[in-house]
């Protein structure tokens, strides 16, 4: 694979969400992946075909019985001929097994050792099993995604497992790459899913400090509180998506949708009017279909877009300009970011069902 990351090599434990996340990250800047897989199958086996995984794209794939003595010291070589590693188990789990950072490390000073948890290696919770929902709802996140006077709504597992998770330790890894390469010095990644979410958080964070974010739902300006940061339906059932927050930008909108001279809508900053200046919005979006007013907003200075299903998204002339969807395999998938103008990554290649690597894996590193 070719990228920024080209003469990188990541042993990955397998694991599910986050850590495969972090992985692919990896592998799509160009990394060499070598995933440690079972030859069992479980419940994941029936849910996912490995040719239509795209958080598994472009891995080399060795199994290994690592309740065996031989599989965990065929584990030991392969880390011996790491940057880095990552796992994504309990805390202590790879110290049972015999792979814990204080062997690893003695065997390679210079390994990165990333660990991949929901809540991390040490507090109460941190032998606590946990997905998404639970580490964004103690990080204080959850309790801001919905609508005012609605329950808290869970995104999706996109701010937990792969925002705060995932990424953020793909961050991690190359970071502290860099410094075993600079020093000689590995070291051990905390990753915790609770820590990443709450930093996304930080302008939130900030705003709170400043007194302009409310701890409550659905009632600041961009948490669909404001009229001008919303979702609007349209005549045939479809969703516009409204961004107007900087004052051009809202002038502008108010001029095209025939508003300009509602006094309602001069204060754009009253929020104690902004209910009554989204009934009247959403009864004017309401008045025309989701390509009529593209055709009157797209492409302006409104900060106006239509609400793409996924299918949509891979057809847009925006998307397709940017090959932001590629189809690899049969399977569609977003393309590797970010881009680069030297380093320019491969595309991905998506696994077999019976891929096995293990020859051309160990004849590489004996």
């Amino acid at each position: 694979m070719a990228g920024p990351l080209t003469n990188v090599r990541i042993i990955e434990f397998g694991a599910i969400g986050p850590a495969p996340f972090a992985c692919m990250m990896l592998a799509d800047n160009g990394a060499d992946v070598i995933r440690v897989a079972r030859r069992t199958r479980d419940w994941r086996d029936e849910v996912m075909d490995p040719s239509k995984d795209v958080l598994s794209r472009s891995r080399r794939i060795v199994y290994l019985d690592l309740k065996t003595p031989e599989g965990v010291a065929e584990a030991r070589t392969l880390a011996q001929s790491a940057d880095g590693i990552v796992e994504g188990f309990r805390p202590g789990v790879m110290e049972r097994i015999g792979l814990g950072p204080d062997v690893l490390l003695a065997d390679n000073p210079r390994l990165v050792y990333g660990r991949m948890t929901g809540w991390g290696q040490e507090g109460p919770y941190a032998h606590t099993p946990g997905h998404d929902i639970n580490y964004i709802a103690l990080a204080g996140a959850l309790h801001a995604f919905g609508r005012e006077g609605e329950k808290p709504t869970p995104p999706a597992n996109v701010v937990g497992d792969f925002g705060g998770g995932g990424m953020m330790l793909a961050f991690g890894m190359v970071s502290a790459i860099l410094h075993a390469r600079s020093t000689g010095e590995g070291q051990v990644i905390d990753c915790a899913m609770i820590d990443g979410s709450a930093l996304l958080m930080s302008m939130l964070w900030s705003l709170r400090a400043a007194g302009a974010w409310r701890d409550e739902r659905g009632v600041n300006v961009l948490d669909t509180g404001a009229h001008f940061y919303e979702t609007y339906e349209t005549l045939d059932g479809k969703h516009i998506a409204l961004g107007s927050v900087e004052p051009q930008f809202y002038a502008l909108l108010r001029e095209r949708l025939g508003i300009a001279e509602d006094p309602e809508f001069d204060n754009q900053h009253d929020s104690g009017a902004w209910p009554r200046m989204k009934l009247k919005l959403a009864g004017i979006f309401k008045s025309k279909t989701r390509e009529e007013w593209c055709r009157l907003l797209e492409h302006t200075e409104t900060c106006f877009t239509p609400v793409l299903s996924m299918s949509e998204a891979t057809t847009h002339e925006h998307n397709v300009a940017r090959d932001l969807f590629l189809e690899i395999g049969g399977v569609v998938q977003p393309a590797p970011a970010p881009r680069y103008s030297r380093t320019v990554n491969s595309a991905p290649k998506m696994l077999v069902r019976s891929q096995d690597d293990r020859e051309e894996v160990f004849q590489g590193i004996r």
